[in-house]
């Protein structure tokens, strides 16, 4: 279900920099349609790379668009907060009843006028939130982003001994260890990571190039040329998730130029070489390979 969430997120959110990255790496941990998810502090900025300061902020403004609401009665591990998507929570309820008798049906974009689920407690209590006791041993939370995580509930576990989580689908993030900045996921996440090559185009990235009118405007050809032009640059990338390849294809596709008569690509593919037209003299020829390393990826887009 964090597949739907992040699609919500990159798709639908108005968010931009460091907050896109905080509300994306939270809508990873999302376990089910309810859209709720924990995260301390800590966590996000490790997974963002941005300071303490950045991500309160990102946060802050989260809440102001009405994309992340912190559930102030409910508690993470080791009192860690808890947010949740309620736009998308909204969205996939809408999604999901359109779709109940026709799995092709056309959804309408989102309104304010649609409901945001209620909440299950009992479905929360299994991805180990718990509603907060009341109790005077529970620190007042001070703002959005909350204080560094108290110290652990008292665990009965024995030293060095990791109770294992219950077993859940493959789509249950919150079952596996956070990963390290830059690193990849140090258990069975390590195996959603595929190379560019094996990366194959999906149903949702084909629907947007039609709908974004890239398919129009490359052909099917054109479209081809640019996939296969992609797949070359990124042959040298470590393996990344399908969801990181595919926004990386989306990107790729909607800088792609229009093949022109005027301004020939020269340099399709790394180490392609320049294939000067007859009766071009060196001066147009030059010209005409300067346009085209123009268009070269450098590799920072």
């Amino acid at each position: 279900m964090s597949r739907d969430t992040r699609e919500w997120a990159w798709e639908s959110s108005t968010s931009r920099g460091n907050a896109r990255l905080v509300l994306l790496s939270i809508a990873d941990r999302v376990p089910d349609e309810q859209c709720v998810a924990w995260a301390s502090l800590t966590s996000l900025m490790r997974r963002t790379n941005a300071s303490r300061n950045a991500v309160r902020s990102a946060l802050a403004a989260l809440a102001e668009s009405g994309e992340l609401e912190v559930l102030d009665d409910f508690d993470g591990p080791q009192h860690s907060t808890v947010y949740r998507l309620p736009r998308a929570a909204a969205w996939l309820a809408k999604v999901a009843a359109a779709r109940e008798d026709d799995p092709d049906a056309y959804v309408e974009p989102l309104t304010g006028a649609d409901p945001v689920p209620e909440l299950d407690e009992n479905r929360l209590r299994k991805h180990r939130i718990w509603p907060k006791t009341g109790s005077e041993s529970d620190p007042p939370r001070q703002n959005l982003t909350g204080s560094d995580p108290a110290p652990p509930r008292q665990n009965p576990t024995p030293a060095r001994v990791r109770s294992r989580p219950r077993p859940g689908s493959d789509s249950d993030p919150q079952n596996r260890s956070e990963p390290k900045v830059n690193r990849r996921y140090s258990s069975s996440g390590a195996a959603d990571l595929v190379p560019a090559a094996d990366w194959e185009i999906d149903d949702a990235s084909r629907s947007w190039a039609q709908q974004e009118g890239h398919l129009a405007r490359l052909g099917e050809q054109g479209l081809q040329a640019a996939d296969a032009k992609w797949r070359s640059h990124r042959a040298a990338w470590s393996p990344r998730s399908t969801a990181t390849w595919g926004a990386d294809w989306r990107t790729w596709i909607a800088r792609e130029h229009n093949p022109a008569p005027g301004r020939p690509n020269l340099y399709a593919l790394p180490g392609g070489t320049p294939a000067t037209k007859a009766g071009m003299t060196r001066a147009e020829a030059h010209t005409a390979a300067l346009l085209a390393a123009l268009d070269e990826p450098t590799g920072t887009e």
